[in-house]
């Protein structure tokens, strides 16, 4: 595609723009796999560095793929004690336990949004989690690579994937909560 081509015409189905028909990868340098979780009183924004995935756009949206791994091992938060407690036994076992992933299992519209259903794998443990997205739309960069771009959360239970250690507090409560919340903003080109 030469840089004075376009981008896929928009296509707008039941009102709602939907990204073109086709296979997208994911760009690393572009997109972000992020996670909050409470610890203590606040909030601890953590990202994972190295991730890959292919989503396929079908015609019908609501047939459309995806398809992440995540190396649990490209795990930052800031403090290097931290992510050295967050490889290890007590989460995600990093030593034992390469990837996570996610697979999509359906498709489906949400008012302005999408829901995008799938089976996260985290430390061999797999369950359903559903994903809220929205499409931001489709470009062609200066070097006339056509990208399409998402943004997506989700909360889960960490517990549920046998991330279960946490300690007490003197006060009451615990130290970390169970809560996750996910948040993607994607970047995507076409494969």
């Amino acid at each position: 595609m030469s840089v004075t081509e376009q981008a896929s015409p928009a296509r707008v189905i039941d009102g709602k723009a939907v990204p073109p028909v086709g296979t997208w990868a994911i760009d690393p340098v572009h997109t972000n796999v992020e996670f909050v979780a409470r610890h203590l009183v606040s909030k601890v924004r953590g990202r994972f560095e190295q991730f890959a995935g292919t989503f396929t756009v079908a015609e019908n949206p609501l047939d459309s793929r995806v398809e992440v791994t995540v190396d649990a091992a490209s795990v930052k938060t800031g403090a290097e004690q931290r992510d050295g407690h967050l490889l290890s036994a007590d989460f995600f076992d990093a030593d034992n336990f390469k990837e996570l992933r996610f697979a999509s299992t359906g498709v489906a519209a949400a008012g302005d949004e999408w829901l995008l259903d799938g089976e996260l794998t985290i430390k061999d443990v797999t369950r359903p989690v559903q994903l809220r997205f929205a499409y931001l739309g489709s470009a062609v960069d200066p070097y006339g690579n056509e990208k399409v771009a998402f943004s997506a959360w989700a909360e889960v239970d960490r517990e549920e994937f046998g991330l279960t250690w946490n300690a007490a507090l003197e006060t009451g409560g615990v130290l970390v909560g169970r809560k996750v919340r996910l948040e993607f903003e994607i970047q995507a080109a076409r494969a």
